[in-house]
């Protein structure tokens, strides 16, 4: 499916479940749906709201897209989130995820990302964590498929600098970076 997001940025939403007693904005191109008036996407716009959790987002889901296991592309950008919820990882297609300008305070809530296999895509900045000396290598380490992180590429070297940090910090000892 080759198809616009669906696009529920900008409707003031509080919590997701919210957002299926609102219509989707409309964009440039129309976006396609099926018998049963679902969108034929595999992209979600929920950015610059005031979403705090994740709840309901399945149902949410499953309300508006034709095929909702196949969502591959989340925007969460400029919301309230604090802390990743287990339910992303539910999404077993994901590719790009967008949770920039949130709150989220602890690298921790990164590491639940890792059981996702296909995100090659992610950003971060703008979130409390950014400034966490060890924030980069932190999430390339626990993402190891990721291409791109804050809107600018993973290189093989940080690759290998991840792969010798994780380690340590999982050990307990310190890691230190060349500045």
């Amino acid at each position: 499916m080759n198809s616009p997001p669906v696009d529920l940025s900008f409707k003031n939403l509080s919590h997701i479940a919210a957002s299926m007693s609102t219509k989707p904005r409309n964009g440039l191109r129309p976006i396609r749906t099926n018998s049963e008036m679902k969108y034929m996407s595999c992209s979600l716009r929920l950015s610059y709201n005031s979403i705090q959790d994740f709840s309901g987002l399945h149902c949410m889901l499953n309300y508006f897209l034709a095929e909702p296991t196949k969502l591959g592309w989340l925007d969460l950008s400029f919301n309230k989130i604090t802390s990743i919820d287990t339910a992303l990882c539910e999404l077993r297609e994901l590719r790009v995820l967008y949770l920039h300008s949130n709150s989220i305070w602890s690298l921790s809530e990164v590491d639940k990302l890792g059981e996702l296999q296909f995100l090659h895509t992610i950003t971060l900045h703008g979130n409390t964590i950014d400034s966490i000396k060890g924030y980069r290598q932190h999430v390339v380490s626990a993402l190891p498929m990721l291409k791109k992180m804050d809107f600018s590429a993973v290189t093989r070297e940080e690759r290998v600098l991840a792969n010798i940090w994780s380690p340590c910090t999982n050990q307990g000892k310190i890691a230190v970076w060349p500045l």
